[in-house]
């Protein structure tokens, strides 16, 4: 009688791409159990590579959530695209992510872009895996159509319908981007690693996400935050208190006055949204402060997206 096996250990990078808004960081918390990515209905949310590590029996995967692959226009979305494709080199698989759904005649239109993104993808020469997002927003029949029409673009190892919304089907996801990534003598990281991101990179991106979340639709594009203080001298095991400041830069004075709101209601509303998740985050009371400011035409200086960590 022979004895069995121990099974491989499996370890790898893994780049989450997809077109804007496909549901890229939704999926990723989903995944992780946090709120690491922020989320929101505008395209372009994710506007840095985030990693996320997650560990299962037998594999650890560790994500990297990407902006949205475009045909980019301007210094901030070239930027952006150009950290989405840069990191389709860096890692041992890609997960590709379109959406679930037809149009109202049944049929799958897959635009000019996607079908750059998928070649990206192809280019890469990585294992890629085709998931098909936001399958509770459709109905049943409707996604055999969607994977017909996408499964002779690439030479999917998988494609696999999920929703990161609900978490319907995302355990099968994520076995099979495990199964597809190299094996490893040891994990990548240790167990207690969730994020690259800092706390105090955490606290400006859940301000950005309630910018996004609460102002127009001119607002969210236009608007960057970043953390001047995070003092933590009063923080203790368990509880105490992080104080906080940051300014939220706008282009347009027209901006500003959204941003406060009147009678600063606006504000209000933003930094009590981030500093309920902040407290969430961090286990403790927190004290936050936010200033707004006008950075004229930020998102075209090269000099104010390197200062901003873009």
């Amino acid at each position: 009688m022979t004895k069995n096996r121990k099974s491989p250990f499996h370890a790898g990078f893994v780049a989450i791409v997809g077109r804007p808004n496909v549901g890229k960081s939704t999926l990723l918390n989903r995944i992780l159990g946090e709120h690491v990515a922020i989320v929101s209905p505008r395209p372009q949310t994710t506007r840095t590579r985030i990693l996320g590590v997650h560990n299962v029996a037998g594999a650890q995967l560790a994500f990297f959530d990407t902006p949205g692959l475009h045909r980019a226009k301007g210094v901030l979305n070239r930027r952006m695209v150009e950290t989405a494709l840069q990191t389709l080199s860096e890692v041992d698989a890609v997960l590709m992510l379109v959406e679930a759904g037809t149009g109202p005649d049944g049929r799958v239109e897959i635009g000019e872009a996607t079908r750059w993104a998928i070649e990206e993808v192809r280019r890469s020469g990585k294992p890629a895996i085709l998931g098909v997002s936001k399958m509770d927003r459709a109905p049943r029949p409707t996604l055999l159509p969607v994977i017909a029409a996408y499964k002779d673009l690439h030479a999917w190892t998988e494609i696999v319908p999920f929703s990161g919304l609900t978490g319907e089907n995302v355990d099968r996801l994520v076995e099979a981007i495990a199964a597809h990534l190299p094996e490893s003598d040891a994990p990548l990281f240790p167990p207690d690693v969730l994020t690259d991101q800092a706390e105090r990179q955490l606290a400006a991106e859940y301000v950005r996400e309630q910018v996004m979340l609460l102002t127009r639709q001119e607002i969210p594009y236009a608007a960057a935050v970043t953390v001047e203080e995070f003092d933590e001298s009063e923080r203790r095991e368990g509880g105490g208190l992080v104080r906080i400041s940051a300014v939220i830069s706008v282009e347009r004075e027209s901006q500003k006055a959204i941003v406060i709101g009147k009678g600063g209601a606006m504000l209000k509303a933003i930094g009590t949204g981030a500093r309920k998740q902040l407290e969430r985050l961090l286990g403790c009371k927190v004290f936050l402060s936010l200033v707004v400011k006008v950075d004229e035409r930020w998102s075209e200086s090269d000099a104010t997206i390197r200062r901003l960590g873009l």
